[in-house]
């Protein structure tokens, strides 16, 4: 029975492709750019793109999705961490497709390319071969090389020098981090957590091909790209319609959120230092706390810039503050000695701070906004200590 079961679907896979390669599309079809609005989860909250393609004379309706991963692959948790993700081309019916969205209640949009008969056999033959096991899966980079920005990367690669996306549509040049906080509310988990574990790389400006790793500029880049036809430039994207047309979905906002957490933690810290001052003392636990706490998220961004293939992770400034050896630094304040030895670490650190605003002004990096109340704490905390251990006898 398992041989029977094995041989039948080896026989449907090599009728799909052999069926799939002697089609011919007819003058009605249609390739179109289908991108969906966003969700309300945070691997949602970019959108969405893909391609369709649909012959009415054919009766076919097919979507060519980018953006399919398998959890049960292996050691998939393990290569997700470590920035090796593999995702694949899946080529299924259109209504599959569109089901999931409708029941979101999330928008889809469509748009409808300007090719000639011979263009959209290229497209198809180029898409049908990608979705070919052998050939469908690739190492998905969330900002250089995902779902969506393979739309313009497929497009080019089908029409060659007879499309050109342009810059039109930029009112200005932003870096990939300005947009990416333009598309999630700054004050959530997730923003926190994505800005913090990111680094310099994605302050790098976008230009009119990499803006298309969001969605929404996938649209827009199609809006104003040009095809030639008999050396007579057209815009590529003949027509455009919403297929489902619901309110785009926000992120929600949580009433304990980042900003509000840090400052109320901060201003515990903050009375607790006052309180020291005053009594000329020291809060071990305190200290304890915001060393090993600071050095475990040291340790994340050190682990993520040296020891995975994230493409964003490297030279990530917020060690500045977030800094591996206070992991270690913790446990030697919680004895008595090396006075020396803290002293000159304190000052490191406090350096540390002092050149936070100029490469946030600067614009090298951009920290997430809701850590400020937290540098306060340390500035404070650190100047505190510095003289605790200064002028004590």
């Amino acid at each position: 029975m398992i041989k029977k079961n094995f041989f039948l679907l080896l026989f449907l896979i090599t009728f799909q492709i052999n069926y799939s390669q002697s089609l011919e599309l007819s003058v009605y079809s249609e390739i179109s750019i289908i991108t969906c609005g966003p969700g309300e989860e945070l691997y949602e909250a970019f959108g969405h793109s893909a391609f369709r393609i649909k012959d009415p004379v054919l009766n076919l309706d097919l979507i060519y999705n980018y953006g399919m991963f398998d959890f049960n692959a292996p050691n998939f948790y393990g290569n997700f961490v470590k920035g090796k993700l593999l995702y694949k081309l899946a080529r299924y019916p259109f209504h599959h497709f569109l089901k999931s969205y409708n029941k979101d209640k999330r928008w889809v949009k469509e748009q409808v390319l300007d090719l000639t008969q011979e263009q959209k056999k290229i497209f198809f033959s180029y898409l049908e071969n990608n979705s070919l096991p052998q050939n469908a899966n690739y190492y998905y980079d969330p900002y250089f090389d995902n779902c969506a920005t393979r739309m313009v990367s497929v497009t080019k690669d089908v029409l060659g020098k007879k499309v050109t996306f342009d810059g039109k549509h930029l009112i200005k040049s932003l870096s990939y981090r300005e947009l990416m906080n333009r598309e999630m509310p700054w004050n959530t988990w997730g923003s926190f957590g994505i800005n913090l574990a990111l680094g310099s790389k994605l302050d790098a400006k976008a230009d009119e091909i990499g803006v298309t790793y969001l969605p929404d500029y996938v649209i827009k880049s199609f809006q104003n790209a040009i095809i030639y036809k008999n050396n007579q430039p057209r815009k590529l994207v003949k027509k455009e319609l919403f297929i489902l047309d619901f309110k785009e979905k926000k992120q929600k906002e949580l009433f304990l959120n980042p900003l509000l957490i840090f400052t109320i933690i901060t201003l515990f810290g903050l009375f607790i230092t006052y309180k020291d001052y005053k009594n000329n003392k020291r809060t071990i636990w305190l200290d304890f706390t915001i060393f090993f706490v600071s050095g475990v998220l040291g340790a994340i961004i050190t682990f993520l810039w040296f020891f995975t293939n994230h493409s964003t992770t490297p030279n990530n400034f917020n060690f500045l503050w977030a800094f591996a050896p206070n992991l270690f630094i913790a446990f030697f304040l919680l004895k008595k000695g090396q006075q020396k030895l803290i002293k000159n670490y304190l000052y490191l650190l406090l350096l540390f701070l002092i050149l936070i605003p100029f490469i946030w002004l600067s614009k090298i990096q951009q920290l997430p906004i809701s850590i400020l109340p937290i540098l306060v704490l340390l500035m404070v905390r650190y100047f505190y200590l510095l003289k605790l251990l200064t002028f004590k006898k």
